[in-house]
Formats: structure tokens, C-alpha cells, sequence
């Protein structure tokens, strides 16, 4: 028997019922605010979600608004994949969504027989998709960081996720143990020639699935933020057109890596025009949404994870 529209629509409310209590933590008494139903509907919502088996772990219910954008998305920039969670209403700019969509198919990657290479970028949403793994014994396959993971004053980058990834998977793993910017161009291209760095590369070249953040190039570029590229050469980078940035690479609004500033000594892997491999950025937030663009549009990425709203909006830009 075919399902009716209202009963297509309550499974809809009971799906993101679900999300909003199982992933993003919410309490009754707030699911009941946020979707404006009374307490005893949200709880009917959620005991509905879990009745229908909408949500395991993970939820299933592919939510049609989320689909939807996610179809246009693909269409749009000709996506080889593509994902859009609910927007949590409480807290929009919380990565919970993205980072449990990006954990899905890291695991669903590394529990393949195939030897893979997974390459991974830094930034929060990557180490919050890295936090959800379930340990998997996966020896066969590698895991390569993308970025070097040395600020300017010397210190490891917090976000830094091969090694993390690594001890959830049994993985072989390749960190890339450089300063992420060096003081010139000539010695970066120095010391990219040192035996062991150019290994590493070589095994980046190769990977199957590479998982990037997606960073803003504003005052709250996270890569000023966290200390990887001064004042100076944030707003040296703004001048020359950069509106966002993948693994330190800037890029202008047409996608295109910016000739010069930082990307002149920056050692992180450069993304691959057009992107071949499998390439995917997670991100959400309406201050990425002009850098999201660019680099769908530059082909820097063929696959995105991000959330309703920041979907919506990249489609209206």
C-alpha cells in the first residue's frame, strides 16, 4: 500500500524528532519548542522515530527537504557525493551533524577488504568525524595527513587527526611532520625534496578518499585563529582576492588557487583541479558559505557535507 502524504510527513517530524534528541542532545522540552508541538507530541515523535527504526546509531530516514538540497547540490556542481543534515535550530553553527556523516563514510571506507589510502586535512569538523570512528582493525590500509601540523611558534596542531584516526583503526599512518608555512619559497620547496616528506606526499597522491574542512579568509579564518598565519599575511591573502582556503591552499571566488602570499610557502598537499579522487568537504556556517562556493565551483571538491541552511544558501548565492 502506498504511504500518504501525511503519514510521508510525520515520519519526517518524527526523523528529525530523532536527530535532534539521539545526535544533537536535545531534551524533550526543547525538541517540543523547537518543532512548536507540545511535550507529549515530541516524545510521541521520538518513541515513533525509534518504532519505525528510523534511527540506529545512525539516523536513516532520509529527511526530504535534506535530500532534496543535496539533489540540487549535485546537480548543480556535478557532485560525485553529497550530504545535508538538519540544521540544529538551538545551536547553527554545531559541527555534530556534519561530523557524524563524515564518520559514516570514513568507516564504511576502511571496513572495505581493499587496501585505501585516507587523507586527511585538520580543522573541526575533520577531527569531529575522526572522534566518531568506531575502532575498526583495518592494518591494510593507510592514513595520510594532508597538512603539515607545525604552527609558526613551533607548537603541534590541536586538530591534527591522522594519528588520532590511526589509533581507532590499526592503520598504517603518514603524518606530515612540517611547518605548515616555511620562511621562503625556495625553502619550501627545499624541504619538500627530503626523502621521507616526498614518501609521504607520494602516498597522499594516491589516496581514495581525501576529507577536508572548508576554512573562511575573513578576521576568523581559523587559520589566523589557531595561529598558523599571521595578521599580516591573512589580510595580504584578502587583498589578493582569497575568500576561502583547504588545507591552507587559498583560493579566490571562482575557485582559483591565489598566485602568491602564503600559498607561495605553504607545504600542505595541493588539491588536485579538477578533484579526482573521491575529495569531500565537511563544513557549515553562513561566513563559509561564500568559500563552500568557490571551491564547488573551481572544482577543488566533488563532494560536500554540510547542513540545511548553509545548503539553502549556497543555492541562493
Amino acid at each position: 500500500m502506498a504511504t500518504s502524504d501525511n503519514e510521508k510527513s510525520r515520519l519526517d517530524e518524527a526523523a528529525r524528532a530523532g536527530w535532534l534528541y539521539f545526535i544533537a542532545g536535545h531534551t524533550q522540552d526543547e525538541i517540543a519548542k523547537m518543532l512548536q508541538v507540545s511535550r507529549a507530541s515530541a516524545q510521541r515523535l521520538v518513541s515513533l522515530c525509534l518504532a519505525e527504526r528510523l534511527i540506529t546509531f545512525r539516523l536513516e530516514h532520509p529527511i526530504a527537504a535534506c535530500m532534496e538540497l543535496a539533489a540540487r547540490l549535485k546537480d548543480l556542481f556535478h557532485l560525485a557525493y553529497c550530504e545535508v543534515v538538519p540544521t540544529d535550530p538551538a545551536a547553527p553553527l554545531s559541527a555534530a551533524g556534519i561530523a557524524e556523516r563524515a564518520a559514516n563514510i570514513l568507516e564504511s571506507t576502511l571496513r572495505t577488504e581493499k587496501p585505501t589510502i585516507v587523507a586527511l586535512g585538520t580543522g573541526r569538523a575533520v577531527r569531529a568525524a575522526v572522534e566518531r570512528v568506531s575502532p575498526i582493525d583495518c592494518p591494510n590500509h593507510q592514513i595520510v595527513s594532508l597538512v603539515g601540523n607545525i604552527s609558526a611558534d613551533g607548537s603541534a596542531s590541536f586538530f591534527d587527526t591522522v594519528g588520532r584516526l590511526a589509533d581507532r583503526t590499526r592503520a598504517r599512518h603518514y603524518p606530515m611532520p612540517l611547518p605548515f608555512l616555511m620562511s621562503s619559497e625556495r625553502e619550501r620547496d627545499q624541504m619538500l625534496k627530503i626523502d621521507p616528506i616526498a614518501k609521504v606526499r607520494a602516498v597522499a597522491a594516491k589516496a581514495d578518499l581525501r576529507l577536508v574542512g572548508v576554512g573562511q579568509m575573513d578576521r576568523q579564518a581559523q587559520v589566523h585563529v589557531d595561529g598558523f598565519v599571521s595578521r599580516e599575511e591573512l589580510l595580504e591573502m584578502m587583498r589578493l582576492g582569497a575568500v576561502g582556503e583547504l588545507t591552507g591552499w587559498a583560493f579566490d571566488e571562482a575557485g582559483h588557487l591565489i598566485k602568491g602570499g602564503t600559498n607561495l610557502r605553504l607545504t600542505s598537499i595541493p588539491p588536485r583541479v579538477p578533484a579526482e579522487a573521491l575529495t569531500i568537504g565537511a563544513a557549515v556556517g553562513r561566513a563559509k558559505v561564500s568559500a563552500i562556493r568557490a571551491a564547488l565551483k573551481g572544482r577543488l571538491l566533488n563532494g560536500l557535507i554540510t547542513d540545511e541552511a548553509t545548503a539553502g544558501a549556497i543555492l541562493k548565492a
